[in-house]
Formats: structure tokens, C-alpha cells, sequence
């Protein structure tokens, strides 16, 4: 179907909102984050911001969808600017992607990876969820490369708990790829470890021990390569 004007309009509209939501998320924290408050710094009344968003809830789900769809570009950027053929590098390259925008973008990363928002579930259909399927499916696409390519060996079905392993394979069935039980395992080990790591350091749960948490970042990734069959290589640069 045709795009029409009035749909051109609107489209630009919501697209501010989310942008000046984003914003007001940056500059003053997820409190700011209200339709009032976006309505006043756009200059409309809030009644007039109803007929874009029905709700508090909904702006909160578009902008963390913006948010998710924001890394997932940032990071598959990372991984694309290393050649195809060189595995560890896009390894390396996606994990580091993920630690460097959530510490450029401290605030967004806590709406995503902090304390869930009340009424938000990214489990739900919405753009929430969509955006974060679209991150996942990064980091999934990057390993199912990897496992493809060069497998590396894994615990077998009956080596994994049972009540695990039905939840591992309802999770594989959902995002509808061909692994083993194992496989999924350590996919899920390597981003609860990636994101537990990113977490602790950027919302500030490292600072009792340590000044510069990246060494101890790059510590974890070569345990993770070695986990994978890749070679870990040193960041570049100082």
C-alpha cells in the first residue's frame, strides 16, 4: 500500500517522541521518562500525545525497542568490520562492541539491562520484545557461525539437568535453530557471563574493588574464546 502524507507525518512525529523520550531518559533518568514531561518539551499538550501513545507503558516499550534496535546496529557494525573468515576476531569484536555502547550510553543500558520497568515485559509482542530478538539474533547469528564452521564440544543431553534442558529447548524451538541441547547451553553461559560482566561494571557494582574493571573484562574473554576454540587476541591500542 501506498505511503500517504498523513502517514509520513505521523510516522516523523513518533519518531520525535521517541527521540526527545531518549533524551529526557539521558538528561535526568527514567523518572523524566513520563508523557507529561515529553509533551512539555515538545510543546504539546499531553492529551495531544495520547493519539500517538495510549499510555506510559507503550512510550516505554518504544523506546527500549529504539534502544535494543540501536546496539544490535552498533554491534553487528563491530562484527562486519572484521573479514568473514576471521572467527575470533568477530568474536572478540562483538563482545567488546557490547561493553563500549553500554559504557558510552550508561543510562539507556541501565532501561535495558537494570531493574525491569513496571508494566514492561519484553517477553510480550511489542516493539520491546522486538528489539530485543533483534539483539539476540546478532550474538545468535555470530554462534551458529561458529558452531557451523568449527564446532566445539559440548555437554551431551544427558549431561545437562533435565528441567534445564526442556527450558534449553523450548528457547531453541522459539528462536527456531538447528543446535544441540549442549549448544545452547553454552550460548546462554557465554551471554549470561558477557552481560553479568558488562552489568556489574557499568552500573557500578565493581568499583569497591577495582578502578579499571577492563582487564578483568578482557580476562573473562579469553576464557571464553578458550571455551569456544578461538584465539583470544589483545585489544588494539593502549
Amino acid at each position: 500500500m501506498a505511503v500517504t502524507r498523513r502517514d509520513r507525518l505521523r510516522a516523523a512525529t513518533v519518531q520525535e517522541i521517541v527521540q526527545t523520550a531518549r533524551r529526557l531518559l539521558v538528561e535526568h533518568g527514567p523518572d523524566a521518562v513520563t508523557l507529561r514531561g515529553v509533551a512539555r518539551e515538545m510543546q504539546l499538550t499531553a492529551p495531544a500525545l495520547y493519539r500517538y501513545f495510549g499510555s506510559h507503558e507503550e512510550l516505554l516499550k518504544r523506546v527500549i525497542g529504539e534502544l535494543f534496535g540501536d546496539l544490535a546496529d552498533h554491534v553487528r557494525d563491530r562484527i562486519t568490520a572484521v573479514p568473514p573468515g576471521d572467527l575470533s576476531g568477530r568474536f572478540l569484536a562483538a563482545s567488546r562492541g557490547f561493553r563500549e555502547w553500554a559504557l558510552a550510553h550508561r543510562r539507556e543500558y541501565a532501561l535495558l539491562f537494570g531493574n525491569p520497568m513496571p508494566g514492561v515485559d519484553v517477553d510480550l509482542e511489542d516493539h520491546a520484545a522486538d528489539g530485543g530478538r533483534r539483539l539476540g539474533w546478532v550474538y545468535l547469528s555470530l554462534y551458529l557461525e561458529l558452531w557451523n564452521r568449527a564446532p566445539f564440544p559440548v555437554r551431551s543431553p544427558e549431561e545437562i539437568d533435565p528441567g534445564l534442558r526442556a527450558q534449553l529447548d523450548r528457547y531453541r524451538d522459539r528462536m527456531g535453530v538447528d543446535l544441540p541441547s549442549g549448544a545452547m547451553l553454552t550460548f546462554l553461559r557465554c551471554w549470561t557471563r558477557l552481560q553479568g560482566a558488562v552489568s556489574l561494571e557499568v552500573l557500578g557494582h565493581l568499583s569497591f574493588a577495582l578502578d579499571d574493571p577492563e582487564p578483568l573484562f578482557e580476562l573473562m574473554l579469553t576464557e571464553l574464546a578458550a571455551e569456544l576454540g578461538l584465539e583470544y587476541r589483545p585489544p588494539d591500542g593502549p
